[in-house]
């Protein structure tokens, strides 16, 4: 922070906070920067996770979580016994016990001072926090993904009903930020995500690895990326994908595997601890999702040198991958067209290195310091 900047009160706000993923590993970047900068920093989870990360050793900020446990899916109702039932009638005093607690303890924490900024991670955080005390802080709305996703869930209208109660609404592209003041969404403005870290030396490429990062989940369509692996292995022998993550559908991701005869060539390599440390392992990261806002695994692996193929399914992919520059985009749901945009890197060394020389140039404004001086200028803005 410099000599000119003022000490600033800012609580960051989310759901789960603590868990392997693109927007919590955002929320603690940026608490821990903006700690480094000297602000008093507090990041806050509503629910904890039930897979925590280990973010940050050594923390330059505070960090709570207000309930006592992560949320449970609860069994349906099908009867009227069901419904009066003495238990299910026990679980909703505890849940509301556990609710008031947890309200109770979220304004004992913004009571403390007397001004700053409360940073909602979500649309759903906002939702969570809007009806308590929390007024005599400036209130920043962030959403993580892109407007194509959030017109396909519940997000768009949280966002409408909510963000323009906030002095400011963050987004990620400048197409977004567009589409979401279309929505009538007032005071809209474009921040990117920082990269966690951005490495002097750049990746030797010198593997044959191929890496997916992210959870096992059904969005990101992992049973795509094995296919296309499979067809683009054919000929290319040595080569492997490792999918960092871990997630529900490991099982069925397996057996996708064993069935296209590549099991011994697909590694799942669960959650890694360092990140910077496995994109060095890489010579190619792909990405091969249904949908994505601005997907951290494309930043990070550019900045560590490391060229990146992805389906073009978002703005946001399209301003962190150069195409025939840095990666390579392929129509969405393109799986012969993955397949030969990975057999491509493959055979072609002086590209790989080409590629991600001039990844790690494309995302360096993605670097933390020039981020948080973004983030300086914002709060300036609001406070003129």
């Amino acid at each position: 922070m410099t000599e000119a900047s003022p000490v600033r009160n800012v609580f960051f706000v989310g759901i789960d906070v603590d868990s392997m993923g693109g927007s919590q590993r955002v929320l603690h970047t940026l608490a821990q920067g903006m700690g480094e900068r000297g602000h008093r920093v507090e990041l806050i989870g509503i629910r904890p996770s039930p897979e925590p990360f280990p973010y940050n050793a050594t923390r330059t900020y505070r960090h709570s979580t207000l309930y006592p446990a992560p949320s449970e899916p609860k069994p349906p109702v099908r009867t009227v016994g069901d419904r009066l039932s003495l238990a299910r009638r026990a679980e909703a005093r505890r849940a509301r016990a556990d609710r008031d607690n947890a309200r109770a303890e979220f304004e004992r924490k913004l009571a403390e001072v007397e001004d700053g900024y409360i940073v909602f991670g979500s649309p759903w955080a906002v939702d969570w926090v809007m009806p308590l005390k929390w007024r005599h802080l400036k209130g920043i709305g962030q959403y993580h993904e892109s407007f194509a996703q959030a017109k396909r869930s519940a997000n768009l209208g949280l966002i409408r009903r909510h963000y323009p109660a906030l002095e400011q609404t963050l987004v990620l592209s400048e197409g977004d930020a567009v589409e979401f003041v279309n929505q009538r969404v007032p005071n809209v403005r474009v921040m990117p995500n920082p990269l966690p870290f951005f490495p002097d030396e750049l990746a030797p490429l010198d593997t044959r690895k191929i890496g997916a990062v992210g959870r096992l989940d059904p969005i990101k369509r992992y049973d795509r990326m094995i296919e296309a692996f499979a067809q683009a292995h054919k000929g290319r022998e040595g080569w492997e994908l490792h999918l960092f993550g871990e997630g529900p559908l490991e099982g069925e991701l397996r057996m996708r595997a064993e069935d296209l005869g590549v099991a011994d060539q697909v590694v799942f390599r669960g959650t890694a601890q360092d990140m910077a440390a496995a994109y060095r392992e890489l010579s190619v990261v792909a990405i091969s999702s249904e949908r994505e806002g601005r997907p951290m695994a494309l930043a990070e692996a550019a900045a560590c040198g490391v060229p990146c193929v992805s389906f073009d399914v978002s703005g946001g992919v399209r301003e962190l991958v150069a195409d025939g520059v840095s990666g390579t985009l392929v129509p969405p749901a393109d799986v012969p067209g993955l397949a030969a945009a990975l057999g491509e890197l493959m055979d072609d060394d002086e590209m790989r290195l080409r590629y991600g020389r001039a990844g790690r140039e494309h995302v360096a404004h993605l670097a933390l310091p020039h981020v948080l001086d973004q983030w300086e200028a914002a709060f300036e803005e609001i406070e003129r």
